[in-house]
């Protein structure tokens, strides 16, 4: 197939002794911006040691072979270097193991999600989805230009020549290695068209292929924020107020200044920040620190407080979020109504890496190294707070040690935190913000808290004729720049997703939203957004009536499921693999075992799990074997989409088993993994992931494993115990015997 490389608006190529680079640039009204950003700090983003490089790049090749892919999404752990040099690597034929990546620049009009428009930034399971041609036209034109340059060279038609790992080669015996042929691809013209590859031509994409990040990662040479430094850093910490909104009435900064490597004291709109010559001593001089909070604006209500208001504000309809047919009618002529309600707590997304974040603020300008991810937004903020235009703000992407949303911040708060920290400072020094694990369990943004109701109406066939699904809880965007996109007629679509469109064939449906505007606890997505609460209730609760009507709970759910193909397929194949019309193997005596399924679409991913627990008389249990299958599209790399959904599955189950952020007169309470438990490796289940083959366009995978997890382990605990189960954590003494 021929595509035309729509968004390569000018060659860009540039003959500098290292070889060859290939760019794109955003089209009409964006050169504006794009020249002005040449101008900029930005122009050295991609230079090679031999020479300057345009910053647009996506592809450099070496003169020593090397293939170097420009990631213009961050690299968390999720496996997006992998997954975007495989799609280049793909094209361009080259040898996988002389491909490496390099985090892009904050730069939105070179390096923009294209599902985003003119934003460039990672998430919602955008990269794969978003970048599969690009990054793909960028590797076949790269392959083209070599070619020719080839093909001059030898006097030969470009026709008769193949590429292979890296070495261009003709039916004459004539080769080179791309490294030998960059300086004169250099020369060649942007081809205005490529033909891609058809996918039985595919060498690497469907294969697994080994990551990209694995080797820095396991012998220490990779550059996460904590690692890099600068000479002359000072490390700083910040002491947050206790409460959401208190501000600092006064400090007294005489005890930490005494410390021996404490170098100054300011203070921020945050609190009061200790700059020192290092981690520790900025602890000790933030411990050391006297302040006095003013909490006369603070926000000082209790979890408790908090879902008693949620469950009185259900019980009056909410905003329409969507709505069928008549419910009211379907519930007036049922034989049977049944209902449930869930609750569930605010979440941290306690990332292994805490945040942190380096700004070097010289004059007139300032660089920032950061695990970025959200870069738009946070280059936005910091020309904001800096006072400086955004072409004179470079922002270097390094990697993070995880996120699961969190740096991905609306309100770009630690980002900017750091910015207002060498402001205060003067810009007397390059300042690494570093923030403890107990800074990041209680200085602010989590998954919301959120109590559901749901009922269905029955009729004397057991077949559901009415589904009636009310929630309560924050917006995240509410009062963001993502307002005016995610929230509609005041519902915020995050708040209802995966309940809003249900896939279920049900004839009269509403879904209804209450957004309490009086909570100040700071929220924000968290790995899956919606779904992670929305997939359990409506997956637990259709499990319920698939009991009630005497139905087995796959065959209640492929009925409803005819006008949905997807979800359909992934919920064959997955109780297919779990053995679903087997009998479960009996656990030794005493323990009961169960086994459950849930199937959810999100991030245009579709997933569902079947999961087999064993429980004991107390009421503690082991998920034994989770069996996933997910239809993501093209599988890019088999290896990291097993390696999401393996690790979404432990994500949600750490989070069902154990977690929750709770809040006393507006303290959160948990400070530590002690307070907030992960799930350790005893606890993780044997895991079984099975791909459906497809040649739809890629989809998400970072995040569509974990809505399904703890609904299918919840159904599985009622088929063992005959206990359904409405809140989150579990509490294990309502499963005893």
């Amino acid at each position: 197939m021929t595509h035309t490389i729509e968004n390569i608006s000018r060659r860009r190529f540039v003959q500098a002794g290292a070889g060859l680079t290939l760019g794109f640039v955003i089209p009409g009204a964006m050169q504006a911006a794009v020249s002005a950003a040449e101008s900029g700090p930005g122009k050295t983003v991609g230079s090679a040691a031999a020479g300057g490089f345009e910053p647009n790049a996506f592809l450099k090749i070496g003169t020593d072979n090397t293939v170097t892919v420009i990631s213009k999404h961050l690299e968390m752990g999720q496996g997006t270097y992998t997954g975007l040099a495989t799609l280049v690597a793909e094209e361009l034929d080259a040898a996988w193991g002389s491909v490496k990546v390099e985090g892009a620049i904050a730069d939105a009009t070179r390096y923009n999600n294209l599902l985003w428009g003119p934003a460039q930034g990672t998430g919602g399971s955008t990269a794969m989805a978003n970048s599969f041609e690009q990054m793909r036209k960028a590797g076949a034109a790269a392959r083209a230009m070599l070619v020719s340059a080839a093909a001059k060279q030898w006097k030969v038609p470009a026709s008769e020549i193949t590429v292979n790992d890296g070495v261009v080669l003709h039916k004459s015996g004539k080769k080179a290695t791309f490294g030998e042929l960059a300086e004169a691809a250099a020369q060649e013209k942007a081809p205005e068209t490529v033909v891609l590859k058809k996918p039985e031509q595919f060498k690497l994409i469907g294969k697994k292929v080994p990551r990209r990040d694995s080797f820095a990662k396991t012998n220490g040479t990779a550059t996460f924020t904590q690692d890099f430094k600068l000479p002359g850093m000072l490390v700083a910490m910040v002491a947050h107020p206790p409460q959401f909104g208190a501000t600092v009435k006064s400090f007294d900064a005489t005890a930490a200044k005494a410390i021996a490597g404490v170098v100054d004291v300011v203070q921020i709109p945050q609190g009061v920040a200790v700059l020192a010559k290092d981690t520790w001593t900025a602890k000790k001089g933030r411990d050391a620190l006297k302040v006095q909070w003013d909490d006369s604006k603070a926000f000082k209500m209790g979890s408790d407080e908090i879902m008693a208001q949620y469950k009185a504000m259900a019980q009056k309809p909410g905003i329409v979020a969507k709505q069928t047919g008549s419910v009211d009618t379907a519930f007036k002529g049922a034989a049977k109504v049944m209902s449930r309600s869930y609750d569930f707590p605010y979440l941290a997304h306690a990332p292994m890496e805490p945040l942190n974040c380096l700004v070097h603020l010289q004059g007139d300008h300032c660089e920032v190294w950061n695990g970025e991810q959200l870069h738009t937004g946070d280059h936005f903020a910091l020309s904001k707070v800096l006072g400086l235009p955004m072409e004179k703000i470079r922002i270097n992407t390094l990697y993070a040690g995880g996120s699961f949303g969190r740096r991905a911040n609306k309100d770009s708060d630690y980002v900017v935190e750091a910015a207002m920290i060498a402001k205060a400072h003067g810009g007397k020094a390059p300042v690494k913000l570093v923030w403890t694990r107990e800074d990041d369990m209680r200085a602010g943004y989590y998954r919301p808290m959120f109590h559901h109701t749901l009922e269905a109406a029955l009729d004397a066939n057991g077949q559901v004729t009415g589904w009636r699904h009310r929630l309560v809880g924050q917006s995240i965007a509410a009062g963001s720049a993502f307002e005016g996109m995610m929230v509609k007629d005041g519902v915020d679509a995050l708040s209802v997703e995966g309940a809003a469109n249900l896939p279920y064939a049900i004839p009269n449906f509403q879904c209804d939203l209450h957004t309490p505007n009086n909570i100040a606890v700071p929220v924000l997505w968290w790995r899956s957004v919606g779904s992670s609460h929305t997939a359990f209730s409506t997956e637990t609760f259709i499990d319920e009536v698939a009991q009630a009507s005497g139905k087995d709970p796959v065959a209640f759910r492929t009925a409803l499921l005819k006008n949905h193909p997807r979800h359909l397929g992934v919920l064959k194949l997955a109780a297919e693999k779990a053995g679903w019309n087997k009998p479960l193997k009996a656990g030794k005596a005493g323990e009961r075992r169960g086994r459950g399924v849930a199937v959810h679409e999100s991030f245009n991913s579709y997933v569902a799990q079947v999961a087999e627990v064993t429980v004991q008389k107390d009421g503690s249990y082991k998920v034994d074997r989770v069996v996933c299958a997910v239809d993501c599209g093209v599988a890019i790399n088999p290896d990291v989409i097993a390696a999401q959904i393996e690790g979404g599955v432990g994500f949600a189950l750490s989070a069902m088993m154990n977690s929750a952020i709770t809040l006393k007169q507006g303290q959160v309470q948990e400070g530590n993994f002690d307070t907030y438990p992960q799930l350790r490796i005893f606890d993780m289940p044997k895991v079984e992931t099975h791909i459906v083959p497809s040649a739809a366009p890629p989809t998400g995978i970072g995040e569509p494993g974990v809505p399904p997890l703890a609904p299918a382990v919840a159904n599985a605990l009622a088929a063992a115990t005959g206990k359904r189960l409405t809140a989150m954590p579990v509490d294990t003494a309502l499963l005893k015997a």
